[in-house]
This record gives structure tokens, sequence and C-alpha cells, in this order.
């Protein structure tokens, strides 16, 4: 019996070095990443507790632009990996022209709405009182770091698109060497702007913005010389750009399949913000509370958030070649992988809340609060691994429609409400009121287990 259930929710030597051969590469590269916003986020957090507020506050609305991109790829990438599992390179090739043209278009809209809707979007954030941040001092900051941040937005588009679609195609070490080169620059340009060292001006805000710029578009050099030499391994590139053609009938499927996943993305994100708007109403300390335990949540979080995206293209791929009953038995035992890593991460976080708000420049009480934070999201972490893992396991065969109700809906019929309700008719202080709205997503957890289990996901959308 005990055999049995092991055999059930437990993978073989082969099977961990297959999801780890996809998984780690993810990890160095988002881990990385990560890493170096959290040292970005130290630096700035060094010069003052306004300019730390204030580019929170950005990175907060850049986050849904980002995703709504993130959106965009991964319902096209759907199709990538289901299309590469059935050996159908054309079909490769033409999902990526739809992704460079999707992602430049959202990224046209998202510089029209920073442009003429950014302070707003930022004033929103800056209701609450507090007597360490100064609501005029961190809305000024706030802009000059979105103003330049625009500059990046297009080699970020063009980025993911290489990203995924090499990812989906089994190619996961370029776009981690990308990534590594992105962020060895923008590590170098952030101490040499922010602080003003070797002869350079010392441009605090405006210094990180300049050299997340930089960054990116090093990162698409890298990443578009590295597929352009090696276009025998990567067939789809071969011929890429001689039109921007995509069938229709294709582009029908990927509309229908592939926009809600990107919608979701952009609702699911929003509502994420206006989660933290909620909480920003209980004192502007903690905004930045909030964005401490943000970032380093972010660096701790990208194991199982690697095990997840692994769903997806390995559950994808074999779901393309017809293997419903092997994609099957894949998601359960990814799922518990995914929870498992996640109690191990969530425990070394837990006992590093203590000591990481000391590195801060800012007040005690901030430090305090976003200790606290820090160590609900800990406990919280097995929670949200499980909730990633169905997701991705239910967007891997193109269920798109599930995929909404299950992840974005939740946040804006459960989640956004819990906290308004929290928020405006309790008494509650930030910590418990916290701590309950990361709790209700036990039950997004129990949705996912019984959806998962009925097998409704187990779709092959492609064919020779």
């Amino acid at each position: 019996m005990i055999i049995i259930i092991l055999n059930k929710y437990i993978g073989d030597k082969q099977f961990y070095t297959r999801v780890l051969r996809l998984a780690v590469p993810i990890m160095i590269q988002n881990g990385i990443t990560n890493f170096v916003n959290m040292l970005d986020n130290i630096m700035v957090g060094g010069i003052g507790t306004n300019e730390m507020t204030g580019v929170a506050v950005a990175n907060q609305l850049m986050f849904v632009f980002n995703l709504c991109v993130f959106g965009a790829v991964s319902g096209a990438g759907i199709f990538v990996a289901q299309f590469f599992g059935n050996g159908n390179i054309k079909g490769v090739r033409d999902t990526f022209r739809f992704k460079m043209i999707i992602t430049l278009l959202l990224t046209a809209a998202a510089t029209a709405v920073f442009i003429f809707a950014g302070e707003p979007l930022v004033n929103a954030f800056l209701r609450g009182e507090g007597e360490d941040v100064d609501p005029t001092a961190t809305l000024g900051f706030a802009k000059e770091y979105i103003n330049i941040m625009l500059i990046g937005l297009v080699p970020y588009s063009i980025v993911q698109s290489y990203s995924s679609t090499l990812r989906e195609t089994d190619k996961t070490v370029p776009p981690m060497m990308a990534g590594i080169t992105a962020v060895a620059v923008n590590l170098s340009l952030n101490y040499v702007l922010i602080w003003g060292k070797f002869g350079a001006p010392k441009l605090g805000v405006a210094g990180a913005a300049i050299a997340t710029v930089i960054s990116r578009f090093a990162e698409l050099a890298v990443i578009v010389i590295w597929s352009s030499i090696h276009k025998k391994d990567n067939p789809f590139i071969i011929g890429a750009y001689r039109s921007l053609r995509v069938p229709l009938p294709l582009v029908g499927q990927i509309v229908r399949k592939g926009f809600p996943l990107m919608m979701n993305e952009a609702l699911w994100a929003s509502g994420i913000a206006v989660l933290n708007q909620c909480y920003s109403v209980k004192g502007l300390e903690v905004v930045s509370a909030n964005n401490i335990q943000q970032t380093f949540f972010n660096v701790f979080s990208v194991a199982f958030m690697a095990v997840g995206v692994s769903i997806g293209i390995i559950v994808g791929q074999q779901l393309g070649g017809g293997l419903l009953e092997e994609a099957r038995d894949t998601a359960v035992k990814m799922r518990v992988f995914s929870v498992m890593v996640s109690i191990v991460i969530g425990a070394i976080y837990f006992v590093c809340a203590e000591f990481i708000p000391q590195v801060y420049k800012t007040t005690d009480e901030i430090r305090e609060l976003a200790t606290g934070m820090m160590r609900i999201c800990a406990l919280a972490m097995p929670i949200d691994a499980f909730a990633h893992a169905s997701y991705f396991t239910l967007r891997s065969g193109g269920k798109t429609f599930i995929t909404i109700l299950f992840d974005s809906c939740f946040v804006w019929l459960v989640s956004v409400p819990t906290a308004l309700i929290l928020v405006n008719f309790t008494s509650l202080t930030i910590l418990p009121l916290f701590a309950i709205c990361q709790a209700v997503n036990f039950i997004k957890d129990i949705l996912g287990y019984v959806l998962v289990k009925k097998g409704i996901w187990l779709n092959q959308i492609v064919s020779e």
C-alpha cells in the first residue's frame, strides 16, 4: 500500500532529472534577477524611506504591465509547447511571430497609460497617513523612476517573446545566460549610478532606473545574437522575420485560448495592486514594509515558481504528443514536489525574516512590520506553491476559462472583497489583516485540487 502511494506521488530518478533540467536554469535566472532587484531595492532604500517607497509604488504599477506581457507569451506558449511536442516547427515559428506582435502592442498601450495616467495611479497608493513618509516627495521619486523605465519596455517585451519560446522548446540555458548578463550589468551600474562612484554623478532613483534600462538592452542583445548563431538548434528562428504573417486559423486559436490568459494575468496583477492599495490605507509605513516583504519573497519563492513553469512545459509537451495519462501522472508528482520545496524554503524565509529588514535605512516600526509580514508569507508559502502548480496544470491543456475562474476571478471575488471589508469595517491592525488575506488562499488550493483531479485539463489542442 505504501509503495503504491509513493509511486503515485513520488517520481523516480529519471523523472526528477528531467524536472530539474528544466527548473534549475529557470530558478537560476529568476533567482539572480530577483536577487539583483533585491540589491537594487536595498541600495535605493539606503538613500531614504521616501525614495524606497516611490520606487516600490512605481514597480507595483510596472508589475501589472510585466504580467500582461507574461500572460500574452504564456497564452501563446501553450501552443509552442504542444507544437514542439508534436514536432511542428512551422507552428512554433508562427506562434513566435504572434508573441512578438502582441507584446509590442501591449508595450505601446502601457506607455500611453503611464504617460497620461501615471500620476493618479501613483497617488492611489499614497492615501494613507504616516509620519515617516512624505507623499509629495514619494510621488516625485515614483514619476522620475517611471519616466526612465518606459524606455526599457520594448527590449523587455522582445526578450520575453524569445525567452519563453526557447524554454518551451527545451532551451532553458540561453535565457538564463542572458538573464545573468543583464543582472551583472544592472548590479554594476546600480553601484556606479545610484551612489556616484568612479567619477559618475550621484543620480539616486534615476540611476537605478537607468541601470535597469541598460541591462534590458544587454539581455536583448545576448538572447538575439545566441538565437541567430544557433539556428540549427532553434529552427523556428529560420525565416521568422521574412514576414509578420501568422495564419488566421492559428491567430483565432491563440486568441480564443491565449487572450483569456493574458487578461487573467492583467486582472490578477491589478487585483494584487488593489490588495496592496488596501494595505496602504493602514499607513504609509505599510507601503514601505510591504515593499521589503515582497522584494525578498520574490527571491525566496523562485524555487517553487520555477517548478510551476516546468509543469506547464513538461505537461504541455506530453499533451501535445497525445500522452494524456502520462501528463496526469506528471502533474500529480510535480505538485507534490513543488509543495515539498516550498516547505523547506518557507522555513528558511521565516528564520531570515528576523534579520533581513535590518539592512534597510528606515525606521524600527517599518522593520518590525516587514518582519511580521515576511513571517506570515513564509507560513503561507506551501499554500501559494500548491495553487501555483495547480494553475500551470490547468493552463497546460488550454482550459483558459477555468484558469481565469481559478486565478484572477478568485482574487477579485474573494481576496479583494476580504481586504476591503477588513480595512473598512474592522479595527484590525495590518498584521492580522494581512494574515487573513493570505489564509483565504487555502480555498483556492481546494478548488485547484478538485479541478485538477477531475482531469478537465487533459486536452491535446494541436494536431499534425
